[in-house]
């Protein structure tokens, strides 16, 4: 009679987890990235389908309502028109997000590009990628998106439209001012990866460089992009609040977080609810972003498993 110890059997019977289920198993037991992807989750959920529940227009004014505190009727108060507070809290919320997602989307595409090509090469074209990417760091962010958004604002306005505008003047200067960091960890990635057998290989059987790139060696280096991806959003949430707070962002029918705080400055002592609660989605989101983030980078890392 043959005996099967059960060891045996479990051995058999599991099979290889993949690189996201081992990811994912390892992100749950982050408690602190778990509290805050489910706190992100929620954010995300409430600005998506919140306005419809919700019901209130964020454009109705009402004077007799005005500076009206958080109440039955108005949850979060009204602002000096009369227009509800989380009515417009909740729609910009969308447009928030949006900028940061945009933003983000530009600072990886930009930042991937420039490391890969970096990284891949090397030599003359690696030094003077990085010499570029140097420059761009050392220059003093705040006042050189200040200075491009009022040079070319108006001229924008006239071409789309104020709102499209404004939109994609923020999105390409708040992600064409955060790509650095992105571009030094693929080129970083890129000159440890090339060197692998698998890419020495592909050489082998005549891969181009661009099959290389794009097939062979960035899935491989994709873990530190995810991770900069991530903290990339809340970086552009945080500037896009701060160009609307200091008057450059949305226009004011245009109920963005930042916006909201700008229109909040002269009704701090009278009205501080106007700057809590837009303050607060700022630093929840952003907050739960990088837990996340946080989380995945060390959900993503080989040596964490």
């Amino acid at each position: 009679m043959t005996v099967i110890k059960p060891s045996e059997t479990t051995s058999k019977n599991r099979q290889p987890r993949s690189l996201i289920q081992t990811a994912w198993r390892q992100f749950k037991r982050d408690k602190i990235a778990l509290l805050g992807l489910i706190i992100l989750g929620l954010m995300i959920l409430s600005v998506i389908i919140g306005p419809g529940i919700y019901g209130i227009s964020p454009t109705e004014i009402d004077f007799v309502n005005s500076l009206s505190p958080p109440t039955g009727k108005h949850f979060f108060g009204t602002n000096d028109l009369g227009q509800d507070q989380l009515a417009r809290l909740l729609i910009g919320g969308r447009v928030s997000l949006t900028v940061g997602v945009a933003a983000m989307a530009v600072a990886i595409l930009f930042g991937t590009l420039v490391g890969a090509i970096a990284g891949f090469y090397g030599g003359i074209i690696d030094s003077l990628l990085m010499r570029l990417t140097d420059l761009f760091i050392s220059l003093p962010q705040l006042p050189v998106l200040l200075l491009v958004i009022y040079l070319f604002r108006e001229s924008i306005k006239q071409i789309v439209g104020p709102e499209v505008g404004i939109f994609l003047l923020i999105i390409i200067v708040v992600g064409g001012l955060n790509w650095m960091s992105v571009a030094r960890l693929v080129r970083a990635s890129f000159l440890t990866t090339r060197e692998q057998d698998f890419v020495t290989a592909a050489k082998a059987i005549g891969a181009s460089s661009r099959r290389l790139i794009w097939v062979h060696i960035l899935p491989n280096v994709l873990s530190p992009v995810i991770v900069a991806a991530t903290l990339a959003v809340g970086t552009a949430i945080i500037t896009e609040s701060t160009l609307s707070f200091l008057g450059l962002g949305f226009p004011p029918d245009v109920p963005t977080w930042g916006r909201m705080l700008y229109d909040a400055q002269n009704y701090l002592e009278t009205a501080p609810y106007l700057a809590l609660f837009p303050g607060l989605a700022i630093f929840l989101t952003v907050l739960s972003i990088n837990a996340v983030g946080d989380g995945l980078r060390d959900a993503l890392d080989p040596q964490s498993h």
